[in-house]
């Protein structure tokens, strides 16, 4: 057990679906069974129907609301879509802004979806070509929707767009904006309720990423909580749906909300392997620079503990 501390360590809270480990364990307490003192910090997600979608008109990455906190030490600890995570781990140092590592494959496999207007002519991934599809760049929906649209599209007809967050992209796409979005639950399940045609999903996993001031048995000790978590939603869901449904402002029940997308496993070691093709794939996008390694960038130290 991690000896707990009398200082908190500060963990992000943004996106239930990303997030949801995290917030079992803290509800259930399985953070304090670890002795881990944690102070639980909210950061505005895309997933949030309260969030201000001026957020996105920041040019620079580093200047979006959880990057500035954890750049100013308010954050010591935060999950994000794997590619998200490279690219901010990869940069950072370059930036002159505070140093982190990819410290575990996350315990979220968020789902992620392509949807276009209930009335739409477009019924198949092919059909978007050089249409604007809406999406958040350098996140989880600008990495995830090239993932799925370049094996039905040649790069040069895949377009993309900024449209504000999850509700201002079905809004967007309703009036004729743009062709299409990429949405995540509980969002997903909103377009369906809403009447949207689904066109293309898959599943999009987390990274974590942490300062150095946290070390190996403390990385462990959270992890082991969030593996509990994972265990405990996965037998009975429902008392944490809620969480997901309240960001959709009432749009969505929690008896709504199709449950058989949410997937999350225990964290486990970023591998070599898993870096390269990611990063390397990054590299052909021109998202972030070359020149990185496996072991400037990941950090397994919660496995290396004795």
């Amino acid at each position: 057990m991690v000896q707990q501390t009398s200082t908190a360590m500060r963990l992000a809270i943004m996106n239930a679906v990303h997030d949801l480990a995290v917030i079992v364990a803290r509800d259930e307490g399985y953070f304090r069974d670890e002795g881990l003192d944690i102070e639980f910090v909210a950061a505005p997600g895309m997933a949030q129907a309260t969030t201000d979608s001026d957020i996105l008109n920041k040019q620079v990455m580093f200047d979006r609301p959880l990057d500035t906190m954890f750049n100013d030490g308010g954050l010591d600890q935060y999950r994000m879509c794997e590619w998200g995570i490279v690219k901010r781990a990869v940069e950072a140092a370059d930036c002159g802004l505070r140093s982190r590592n990819i410290v575990a494959l996350g315990a979220a496999m968020s789902k992620f979806a392509i949807v276009v207007a209930p009335t739409s002519d477009f019924y198949e991934p092919e059909q978007l070509k050089d249409k604007p599809i809406a999406l958040t760049p350098f996140n989880g929906s600008n990495f995830t929707t090239l993932k799925m649209m370049e094996g039905f599209l040649s790069r040069e007809h895949l377009k993309t767009t900024q449209a504000g967050t999850m509700r201002d992209r079905l809004d967007a796409v309703k009036r004729g904006d743009v062709a299409a979005a990429c949405v995540m639950e509980p969002w997903i399940s909103v377009a369906q309720k809403q009447g949207f045609r689904i066109l293309i999903e898959t599943h999009s996993s987390r990274s974590e990423a942490a300062s150095d001031d946290l070390d190996g048995p403390t990385l462990a000790a959270m992890f082991r909580a969030q593996a509990r978590a994972v265990k405990k939603f996965h037998e009975d869901p429902t008392p944490y749906l809620h969480y997901l449904t309240e960001e959709t402002g009432e749009l969505l029940e929690p008896h709504e909300l199709q449950t058989w997308r949410l997937l999350y496993a225990p964290p486990r070691p970023y591998t070599r392997e898993r870096f390269e093709d990611t990063y390397n794939w990054m590299v052909s996008w021109d998202m972030v620079p070359a020149g990185a390694t496996y072991e400037n960038t990941v950090d397994n130290r919660a496995w290396d503990v004795p």
